[in-house]
């Protein structure tokens, strides 16, 4: 295919699959997310965001005032290729502040929100947030939303002691949610007591804006003792349900929903499902066993959806092996109210006419969320199977339970999504039909390609890492590396971890403890581009970040990392100038509800709804409205309406 004809193509597939949706979304407002960072040679790189909101046009001017003087422009012309600026002219020895002024139709509009850089600022990379660490706790997973409703993010972070996983007996911490706003305030801190037992299975959270106020709420699930933001504890304070073993297979289960601002549960509703039968959760996942010690009743995965197309629902999920129950809530004008619940264990046909019971056991250790079947509203991918947005089973493919999932436009010439996984066979006897490596189409459930029947695979990725192939390429298992299609290219890269779109070019590079590289696809090896010093990855040989988002600056990604004294945060952002120019990828629903999932499980990197990769098309506007809680005060107007750099 002809790069003319690829580009062609693909703008025509993404065009169509936006013009589908109808509504617009409630997304979350977004300030400029100016941000500027000292480098070695003496100059400053600048990047800003645009948002997903802003008129195909749009310019920026971009402004710099020393010593609180008089700001003076830096460019000569008003910028369009890019959001991000090498300000060679700095002094470092004085301090500096950063502005932009976007600019319509030949007018400048009103002024972004300043980024100061202090007199003499070290030449690094990355915003360092101190935390108030409890005594034997560890900073694990994070997540992000704007608390405050200023337009800018803050950070929840789940604080982690002794964690034990679901298969094994053992006592754990309570778990602990912290909130802190970038400059390291602390906002409040969640206490989810002794009967919340501490583990990747167990312990999901989701920050989101839930009901379109500009405060993002954070939902959770809870029990007797858990202790809000403001003191107040939810169920039974003095009710102890933890077993002999460690596990806590008794007493009630809740979700509830605590305010951004403050972290007051706002409400707590029971959980659905309950427990019921605690060896009611096995089947064909997996190896295809059966417990009642409450290792398989206790897996549980979460996300957030646009299931009615304009609005924000939770999902709540029990079982991966087995049985699975996904339950979808709405937090609506103060009131948590059930919207559907999808159960493998009711009676019920799915779309693709399997009974419901077809789907037990395709569940995985986490999820994704897209609009697969381009009607505007989102489907639940939950491993081999998919759950569409009014609660129904869209199809099963039947490949079973498995560790890894990526879902996105991997294929940019293909008319929908496609689902990219890994699937476990651990000598059970369904294992001969079950691939170890598959893509299928997210709509239909059609395979695109599988290979490695009856082998087990632990971890999986999807990125579009190699030019010479249109799309992503995979990687997994037995596979080796592949393109989207299935055809082999060659050897895999050595690391299937993580992926982030760091560098200049649209290409992504590969993420894996704390060394960021780039594939050298002539010779088949990784080159390390960055590593961060003085910090350490998460969750074992996982081997994850505590989070990777789009938060500030261009539409590239920053990584934050735990320092090894787990007394810091350090959010890393790229220094390397881009001539690529796309809105923040916060604005692109997909991508945006991946970094809430992405906590959840076995954490995966977020992908983004549309292909994103070498010789794409300017993706189209997304289908949002956002609204502002409060207002940005602008820098001095002096002296910004014509100066010369």
């Amino acid at each position: 295919m002809t790069a003319w004809l690829f580009r062609t193509v693909l703008a025509a597939v993404i065009l169509a699959g936006t013009c589908a949706a109808g509504a617009e979304r409630q997304m979350e407002h977004l300030t400029r997310g100016v941000i500027a960072v000292p480098r070695e040679a003496g100059d400053a790189y600048v990047g800003w965001r645009m948002l997903g909101t802003d008129p195909d046009g749009i310019a920026f001017n971009l402004y710099r005032s020393t010593d609180n003087r008089a700001p003076i422009r830096l460019n000569a012309q008003p910028i369009t290729a890019s959001t991000n600026f090498v300000d060679q002219g700095v002094d470092r020895t004085s301090p500096n502040a950063y502005f932009v002024r976007p600019v319509i139709e030949g007018r400048e509009q009103a002024a972004s929100e300043p980024y100061a850089l202090s007199a003499d600022a070290p030449a690094r990379q990355y915003l360092e947030i101190p935390l108030k660490t409890p005594e034997g706790y560890s900073p694990g997973d994070t997540s992000v939303g704007d608390l405050d409703g200023d337009g800018q993010y803050e950070l929840v972070v789940h604080m982690t002691g002794r964690g034990r996983d679901n298969s094994q007996d053992g006592f754990t911490d309570p778990p602990i949610l912290h909130a802190y706003k970038l400059d390291g305030t602390q906002l409040w801190s969640i206490h989810l007591g002794r009967n919340i037992r501490e583990g990747a299975h167990y312990t999901q959270f989701l920050v989101y804006d839930l009901d379109g106020d500009g405060i993002a709420e954070v939902a959770c699930k809870t029990a007797d003792g858990t202790v809000d933001g403001t003191g107040v504890v939810i169920g039974d304070e003095a009710a102890d349900h933890v077993g002999r073993d460690g596990k806590i297979l008794r007493g009630p289960e809740y979700l509830s929903v605590f305010d951004g601002r403050t972290g007051a549960a706002l409400a707590t509703v029971e959980y659905i499902p309950t427990r019921g039968d605690i060896g009611g959760w096995g089947g064909i996942g997996g190896n295809a066993g059966n417990d009642r010690s409450g290792n398989r009743v206790d897996r549980f995965l979460a996300c957030v959806a646009y299931l009615d197309g304009q609005r924000p629902s939770v999902v709540m999920c029990r079982g991966v092996y087995g049985r699975s129950v996904l339950a979808a809530w709405d937090w609506r004008d103060g009131k948590l109210t059930s919207r559907w619940v999808f159960d493998t264990a009711a009676p019920g046909t799915g779309r693709d006419g399997k009974p419901n019971a077809d789907y037990a056991g395709m569940g995985g250790h986490s999820v994704s969320v897209a609009d697969v079947d381009g009607d505007g509203r989102d489907e639940i991918i939950y491993h081999a199977m998919v759950v569409d947005d009014d609660g129904r089973g869209l199809f099963t493919t039947g490949f079973r339970h498995g560790d890894a999932l990526h879902v996105s436009r991997f294929d940019p010439t293909h008319p929908n999504p496609v689902v990219f996984g890994i699937h476990e066979n651990e000598g059970s006897r369904y294992d001969a039909t079950t691939p170890a490596v598959a893509a299928f189409d997210a709509k239909t459930g059609q395979t695109i390609w599988r290979l490695g029947d009856g082998a087990d695979a632990g971890r999986a990725l999807a990125a579009d890492i190699d030019p010479r192939y249109a799309g992503a390429e995979m990687w997994g298992g037995p596979s080796g590396l592949r393109t989207c299609r299935g055809e082999l290219i060659g050897p895999a890269p050595r690391s299937a971890n993580f992926a982030i779109w760091w560098d200049g070019d649209l290409l992504r590079e590969i993420l894996d403890r704390t060394t960021i590289s780039k594939w050298d696809w002539n010779n088949a090896r990784l080159n390390a581009l960055f590593t961060a010093d003085g910090c350490a990855s998460n969750n074992g040989t996982k081997a994850t970040p505590a989070l990777t988002a789009d938060l500030f600056g261009d539409w590239r990604e920053e990584v934050v990392f735990r320092t090894l004294d787990n007394q810091r945060l350090r959010i890393h952002t790229t220094s390397i100038p881009t001539e690529h120019r796309l809105p923040t990828l916060m604005h692109d629903p997909q991508y945006r509800l991946s970094v809430a999932w992405q906590n959840v499980g076995y954490n995966q990197p977020p992908h983004t709804g549309f292909f994103l990769g070498h010789a794409m098309p300017q993706p189209p506007r997304p289908a949002i409205t956002t609204t502002a809680r409060a207002a940005v005060r602008p820098p001095d107007d002096r002296g910004t309406s014509d100066d010369s750099p």
